[in-house]
């Protein structure tokens, strides 16, 4: 499908220390092209959790109009929004159906009833059900991991993941971005799309841990089997290893934060211990010596007890050992330099550094291969899963939004009608560009990306 068939997609990531908004719009080789980044320093949102709706709204705001200065030729209208925080939890469930007629072939209707039967399940009082994911299928007791579809039988079941928050969290988030003057076109967990960008199908085959270091929290996503097993969300990350130089050492939070970014280093044993950083005294005060040991003992302590957090849900779930991907670092905390050691060392498995640079279209932006934006980019892939799936239908830059819940059906029509011809043409472009999606998105678009199918939008109204 050539580059005008695409859609425009933009991704928005609230976090706890930054806003960003990426728009993204695929070329004809099926590469990410970035049309444009808008950033900005997080205003009132403390470990994911938004706390001053006004704020928010105005890091929003700052975020996309930087997003438009650089590209005037964009019109944000809506956006793919990441969610994360304490609030996030996560459980185990079951699920079965008997079948009224066992020599009919099992269809997508019945897998879709039960996935919706979970929608049932008793979550704590103030919570709402983010994600049903289904992990492994069974059909009269028999396991398949692939979809059943097609197959006989007289009962089907499942294993569920099911991904709950914080039903006022929820809503503040919604309620910053529409007062935004964007539509939100969908909430997808932060781990998930941050996976999404990072991830090979080799990856998903090994099995792998994701661990997103964000500002404000630490987010999970565990693959084994091809499959999602588990999710969490751990309170701690780059703010409190700000937090802790700020005390530690006595100085002021920005001058902290400049130390960890510019001097700082995850494991203290590749500090130099006769470095020394000066720093200018407040108000006529002499300058101040810093160790740059000294810094890398306090980053070591706050990191090594975000990967303990690691290690203990891994050995939770038993997959301490049986993880041959290893552990795949992102976020903006994956810059740390010499994490990888530590993580090897606290863990005793292998790690390395989770770019989301793989999708990208050359000629990119060396920036754009940061950790920090691996959200950002899941996000607009996330749109792209959509989009390659029916959600959306496009011409040129102009998004027609076909709503999955009819309640609320919205249409934005494109600016020149299409007869039946062309119709006919763009289904049969569409089919052709499923059809050749490629290696990595066959493996995660079944496996993964399903993860972030809601089944009523409605959830979160």
């Amino acid at each position: 499908m050539s580059k005008k068939d695409q859609p425009i997609i933009v991704g928005l990531d609230i976090g706890t220390t930054k806003v960003v908004a990426i728009a993204g719009q695929k070329n004809e080789f099926g590469k990410l092209e970035i049309l444009s980044v808008g950033k900005t320093e997080s205003q009132g949102v403390r470990h994911g959790v938004v706390m001053n709706i006004d704020q928010c709204i105005r890091s929003i705001k700052i975020a996309i109009e930087k997003c438009l200065t650089n590209n005037p030729d964009l019109n944000i209208r809506e956006v793919y929004v990441g969610i994360a925080g304490q609030h996030i939890k996560s459980l185990q469930t079951r699920g079965d159906r008997v079948r009224v007629d066992n020599n009919t072939e099992i269809t997508r209707n019945e897998l879709d009833a039960l996935i919706k039967d979970q929608e049932k399940t008793f979550i704590p009082a103030g919570d709402e059900i983010i994600d049903i994911v289904p992990q492994e299928f069974f059909v009269d007791d028999m396991q398949t991991t692939l979809s059943p579809v097609g197959m006989n039988g007289s009962k089907i079941g499942a294993n569920f993941h099911i991904v709950t928050g914080d039903k006022n969290a929820i809503r503040n988030i919604k309620r910053c971005v529409e007062r935004s003057e964007l539509v939100t076109r969908d909430l997808v967990l932060q781990p998930l799309a941050s996976a999404a960008a990072v991830m090979s199908p080799e990856d998903l085959e090994a099995g792998v841990a994701i661990v997103d270091i964000g500002g404000g929290t630490t987010d999970m996503a565990v693959f084994y089997d091809g499959i999602l097993k588990h999710t969490a969300v751990i309170p701690y990350a780059g703010v409190n290893i700000t937090n802790d130089i700020h005390y530690g050492l006595g100085v002021l939070r920005a001058q902290a934060e400049q130390l960890k970014v510019q001097f700082g280093t995850a494991h203290a044993d590749h500090a130099n211990p006769n470095s020394y950083i000066t720093i200018p005294g407040l108000k006529g005060l002499p300058p101040k010596e810093i160790s740059v040991k000294n810094l890398a003992h306090i980053i070591q302590a706050r990191t090594h007890e975000i990967l303990d957090y690691v290690s203990y849900h891994l050995k939770q779930i038993g997959l301490e050992k049986r993880l041959y991907g290893g552990i795949i670092l992102t976020g903006g905390g994956a810059s740390l330099r010499h994490i990888t050691q530590l993580t090897e060392y606290v863990t005793g498995m292998s790690a390395r550094i989770g770019r989301p640079n793989e999708h990208l279209a050359g000629g990119h932006s060396e920036d754009m291969g940061d950790p920090m934006y691996s959200t950002c980019i899941g996000l607009i892939l996330r749109g792209y899963h959509d989009f390659e799936n029916g959600t959306y239908k496009a011409s040129g830059n102009n998004l027609i939004h076909i709503s999955l819940d009819a309640a609320k059906e919205e249409e934005y029509v494109a600016d020149t009608p299409m007869d039946e011809f062309a119709l006919a043409e763009q289904e049969e472009l569409g089919r052709k560009r499923r059809r050749q999606f490629g290696k990595i998105f066959d493996g995660l678009k079944d496996k993964l990306m399903s993860m972030f199918e809601d089944e009523e939008d409605r959830r979160f109204d």
